[in-house]
């Protein structure tokens, strides 16, 4: 999930290259969602053993409501920190 602040406007995407899709939102070349709220930090994000699993999980996620998107952000990641140095190993 992408946002632009904590408790911010909320994206939730699937990628088969965490990492490269990260950088292409924080590069403002990801989706048009992305460049229009300014969403740069990644605040959660899940790893499936396919891409079909992970496919169905953003179906579903993305029919939650805000507050259960917030509520498992918080409870992996309660500062809302961006994990992108977290992703490339830094």
């Amino acid at each position: 999930m992408m946002t632009n602040r904590p408790n911010g406007t909320l994206y939730i995407g699937v990628a088969a290259d965490l990492a490269a899709r990260v950088a292409q939102h924080r590069a403002r070349t990801g989706s048009k969602y992305c460049r229009k709220y300014n969403l740069t930090h990644l605040v959660y994000a899940e790893p499936h053993d396919t891409i079909e699993e992970a496919i169905a999980r953003e179906k579903a996620m993305k029919e939650w409501h805000r507050a259960w998107k917030v509520e498992l952000i918080e409870s992996a990641n309660p500062e809302w920190a961006d994990l992108w140095r977290h992703v490339i190993g830094v």
